[in-house]
């Protein structure tokens, strides 16, 4: 290793918030040849020389970016802090920030920013070995690549650091299919999907019979531009903090039972916040900004997006058909978003569940 140069050393940053997410872009003790992430290159590369004259399939897991964005010596000041954008937020954000992102300088922010930037950079450095090694080897026009992301980091979005959230930046991930000429794609295409409908859409461009038990649909047609239209809203949900989600592109609305503080270690220290509806109108506010939940003449559209989450929990979830008739729509939403088994709740702070009466 260079003389003179730190490294990160995860021990030694301990509960810094600052250090453990290394603002100061310390790289890992090794280098790029020797590094975990283009060890995993090799060996995909290596696995599809050896079947290439055969169908193989090759699933590639990078752990980068994620923390504490991880990266070689070779990339050491890839990215000057001082060049990152820092955004601002709202004071709705307030509420929901927590503890351990509050004391963060607008120096270590930048930082912890830069260190994203470089690790993600690392990454992609890896996925194009992967996809030249493809095209060496003849197999790029006959091969489906398909790139999937891990939720997205929020870098001081909302004025927060991780991604337990329904924020946009943490929502929206990468999705991108590249099926090769021999699969008849189109070049571009808008539509809402979501992860469940990979599988789906995967097995379909390959022929394969659609399997019974996918909550997903495939969205092929999609990308043979055949047509734009797949799904009429978005559905997500993060049972760890009681939170849920639907949006349709022009509206989102979140709905969080609120019985406990944020969980696994991001605890805001202002305790539960009990229920809490958010709406948002991604056309006139994309940064999610302004909660008009309860701005005049939106209760028919906070009614219909509460219908809509509750539509996706009552087709999907193993227990629907357990969940009580005579609770309201909010109620019922209550029932889905709190766990019964109490004992899987990991981070249950003795924070009594919250009883609601029905009509």
């Amino acid at each position: 290793m260079p003389d003179g140069l730190e490294y990160y050393d995860r021990k030694k940053a301990g509960s810094n918030i600052a250090e453990w997410m290394n603002w100061r872009g310390l790289p890992q003790p090794v280098y790029d040849e020797y590094s975990e992430g283009t060890f995993y290159t090799k060996q995909a590369i290596e696995f599809m020389r050896k079947n290439k004259e055969r169908p193989f399939f090759v699933w590639l897991a990078f752990k980068e970016p994620h923390h504490p964005y991880a990266f070689p010596v070779e990339y050491v000041n890839s990215y000057d802090p001082a060049d990152m954008p820092l955004p601002e937020g709202s004071p709705e954000d307030d509420r929901w920030i927590p503890e351990k992102f509050r004391g963060l300088s607008d120096e270590e922010k930048r930082g912890i920013i830069a260190s994203y930037y470089t690790s993600t950079k690392y990454m992609d450095k890896n996925v194009g070995l992967v996809l030249d090694a493809l095209r060496d080897m003849e197999l790029e026009e006959s091969t489906m690549v398909v790139y999937l992301s891990d939720n997205g980091y929020l870098l001081h979005d909302h004025r927060r650091f991780e991604k337990h959230t329904m924020w946009q930046e943490a929502i929206h991930q990468p999705m991108i299919f590249r099926l090769g000429r021999k699969f008849k794609g189109g070049e571009r295409a808008e539509a809402l999907v979501e992860y469940v409908d990979v599988i789906p859409t995967v097995l379909d461009v390959l022929g394969f019979e659609p399997l019974e038990e996918a909550q997903g649909k495939s969205f092929s047609h999609v990308l043979r531009n055949v047509q734009s239209n797949h799904r009429d809203f978005l559905f997500s949900e993060y049972l760890e903090d009681n939170l849920a989600m639907v949006s349709d592109g022009e509206w989102k609305y979140m709905f969080t039972t609120g019985s406990r503080d944020l969980g696994i270690g991001y605890k805001t220290g202002f305790g539960p916040s009990g229920i809490v509806h958010r709406l948002y109108n991604l056309k006139d506010d994309p940064k999610e900004s302004i909660d008009v939940s309860e701005k005049p003449g939106n209760l028919d559209t906070l009614l219909r997006m509460q219908r809509l989450m509750l539509q996706r929990f009552m087709e999907t979830h193993p227990d629907a058909g357990e969940c009580p008739e005579e609770l309201t729509v909010v109620g019922k939403l209550v029932w889905f978003c709190e766990p019964r088994d109490v004992g899987a709740d990991q981070a249950l702070d003795d924070v009594p569940v919250r009883v609601f009466e029905t009509e």
